[in-house]
């Protein structure tokens, strides 16, 4: 089985919670490139196999800096309502 750059960042990043097959990479890929917020960088041939490198388009890097405000919001509100519970002590991730 091949290991994508993709798929090991996204299991990196998520400290191996998640775990993306290739079906579902190129349907999300397809889908954010037809949704313009990913573009095909460059395209070349290893092995005899197409490999497709793609980048973040500016419509996308508009979108993900949103997420990154909507998740923070949701983060905050979340830490404050765990601050109202008494004797709550987080747990170490990893």
């Amino acid at each position: 089985m091949q290991e994508y750059a993709i798929t090991r960042e996204v299991s990196a990043l998520s400290g191996a919670r998640v775990v993306l097959r290739a079906g579902t990479l190129y349907a999300a890929l397809d889908r954010l490139t037809e949704q313009g917020l990913v573009e095909v960088d460059r395209e070349e041939a290893v092995q005899g196999r197409l490999r497709r490198y793609y980048r973040l388009a500016d419509a996308g890097a508009a979108v993900l800096a949103d997420e990154v405000v909507r998740l923070r919001h949701n983060a905050t509100l979340a830490a404050e309502r765990l601050r109202r519970r008494p004797a709550l002590t987080p747990r170490a991730v990893g």
